[in-house]
């Protein structure tokens, strides 16, 4: 349980920074020309990659990579969703939590042989 405990760890970090790289420039660079975002987003997804491989090479240890791939979609979520209301002031909607309860869904299928033991 250890790797994937470090691993979900290293992937919120990962994430905050993606969701920063992805959506931050709508709000602080709105008004510069884009190739501007692009690049500063750039240097912020350098520093989210600096999580995300150790995330998934420690992770891959214990998990196969579907499991890591939702756990990483269901971690993306949880810091999206955040970010969106307080960051960028979005709307509070029940869509998020629609969102959520598939992403459970998911997780469900993807660890359920973990759950039976098949």
């Amino acid at each position: 349980m250890r790797p994937v405990a470090i691993s979900v760890g290293l992937l919120v970090c990962s994430n905050v920074f993606m969701t920063f790289a992805w959506y931050a420039h709508l709000k602080q660079l709105n008004h510069k020309p884009w190739v501007l975002a692009v690049f500063v987003s750039w240097g912020i997804a350098l520093l989210e990659y600096c999580f995300q491989v150790p995330a998934n090479r420690i992770g891959h240890t214990a998990l196969s990579v579907g499991q890591l791939k939702i756990i990483q979609e269901v971690v993306t979520l949880a810091v999206f969703v955040p970010f969106s209301l307080w960051y960028l002031k979005e709307p509070l909607k029940l869509d998020y939590l629609w969102a959520g309860l598939c992403m459970m869904g998911a997780v469900f299928f993807m660890f359920r042989s973990r759950l039976v033991g098949a």
